[in-house]
Formats: structure tokens, sequence, C-alpha cells
């Protein structure tokens, strides 16, 4: 376990210093993921003037939030992963006494330190703007959403390291990961709260894993109604389904890659 423990601390100590060298990257990468800010003052002018059951206080308190999960939750693997494997640069990682997975999980988790003061300064800008949207979440919610986001953020990192695993067999693979964010953009909650959606079509979506990568945990610390015990089991329930589909394309590609470009 101390071995365990030393492994993972001098991997994320290394990756901490390499994310912190690029300070001004950090802030361009925090920018923009501000795209729930810009449509949050389009929902505000909506709700002013029609009926969608949220108010705009709702609406900026919900797209602040959106902001929040999408620093934590966001996710790069895919791109890394692929170029690994094009450019044989996985061949040495193959021969460590770890799986390679853990380098990129080190690599994310280091990035979201480094960019937490990036994204602070953001909110408190955002609060003095528009000071009539502040609140505190209870102690339930707060627990609860940092819970949700995590596993969020697991769920996220899986079907995208899920999806890298086509770069055993193409170079593109990240165009499966293009064609998935079409879909991650309409139906997570980033471009709009499935409340506002109709029922029929809610009730469909919430069969699919996007909700919950996004709107599950921010209605949670906005405090939206949601179902908790649903979105929790059906976060559990599509982790565990990609995990096992990435495990399994895992070995199937390393039979298949010859480290070309070694």
């Amino acid at each position: 376990m101390k071995k365990t423990i030393r492994k993972a601390l001098t991997l994320l100590t290394v990756y901490y210093a390499y994310m912190v060298e690029y300070r001004a990257e950090l802030i361009l990468w925090v920018l923009s993921g501000s795209l729930p800010i810009i449509l949050m003052g389009a929902w505000i002018k909506a709700a002013q003037g029609g009926t969608f059951g949220l108010s705009p206080v709702d609406f900026a308190r919900y797209f602040l939030t959106v902001f929040i999960v999408r620093q934590i939750s966001i996710v790069w693997v895919i791109w890394e992963f692929e170029k690994e494997v094009v450019e044989g640069k996985l061949s040495p990682k193959l021969l460590q006494p770890l799986d390679p997975v853990w380098h990129h999980v080190a690599s994310h988790l280091s990035e979201r330190v480094a960019r937490i003061p990036f994204a602070i300064l953001l909110i408190g800008l955002f609060f003095i703007l528009y000071p009539q949207a502040l609140w505190f979440p209870s102690s339930s919610q707060l627990l609860l959403f940092t819970v949700a986001v995590t596993l969020a953020f697991v769920l996220r990192f899986v079907i995208q390291y899920t999806f890298a695993m086509f770069a055993f067999w193409t170079e593109r693979a990240n165009a499966i990961e293009n064609f998935w964010f079409l879909f991650y953009l309409f139906l997570s909650g980033l471009i709009a709260p499935l409340d506002v959606f109709p029922p029929q079509i809610k009730a469909i979506v919430l069969f699919t894993p996007f909700p919950y990568l996004i709107d599950f945990p921010a209605s949670l610390l906005v405090g939206l109604p949601v179902d908790i015990a649903r979105g929790f089991l059906s976060l559990l329930t599509w982790i565990f389904i990609f995990w096992v589909a990435n495990r399994l394309l895992w070995r199937a590609g390393l039979k298949k890659y010859s480290g070309m470009g070694a």
C-alpha cells in the first residue's frame, strides 16, 4: 500500500509541475469552457419574456454550476492516447509495471488542481457582476454534488478512454469523440437544463448517459428537482458498462498494436 501511495504521489507531483509550466494555456483552457456563461445570458433574457418553469436567477445559478461541472469533468485523454499509439510512444509505457491509463489519470487530476485558482477568480467575478444569483447550498447539497461530479468525471473519462481504444484500428479515433460530442452538447444539459425539455424527450434522454454528465450534478447543487437514486444508479451503471467495454477493447487492441512510429 505504501508503495502504491508513493507512486501515486510521484505521478501527481510530476504532472502538476508539468501543468503549472503552462499557466497562460491554463487560463485559455478555463476561458474555453465559458460557453455556459454565454448561454446563461441568452436563457436569462428568454426567461424574462417566457414561461420555462425557471426564473432568470435559477438559470443564472444553473449555468454557473454547469461551468463548474465542466471545469471539473473536462477530458482530453483520447487525443493523448491516439498520439501515443500512432507515434509508437505507447511502447515504453507498456514496459512499465503500471497500466498506462494511470499516467492519463494523473495528468487530468493535476490539471484540475492547477486550474482551480483561475476558475475561482471567474466565479468570484460572476457574483460581483450578478450578486442576486449568490446562494449558499446546504451541506447535503454540497456532499451530493461532490460525489455526483466526481462520478461524472469518471464516466466522462471512461467513455472517452473507451473511444480512444479504437486508435489501435484507426488513426482518427477522435472522430468518434467528435460525433459523440454532438449528442453530449445538446443532451447533457450544457445547452439547456433538462427541465425545459418536452416531457417525452426528457424521459428518453434519461435512459442515456448524457444527462448524468452535467445536468444531474448541476441540478443537485442548485436545488432543482431530480431523482437522486436514479441519477447515482445510472452513473454507476454506465461507468461499469464502459469500463467493461474498455477492458475488452484494450486486450484486443494490444494484439493489434504494432508500435508504428516508434
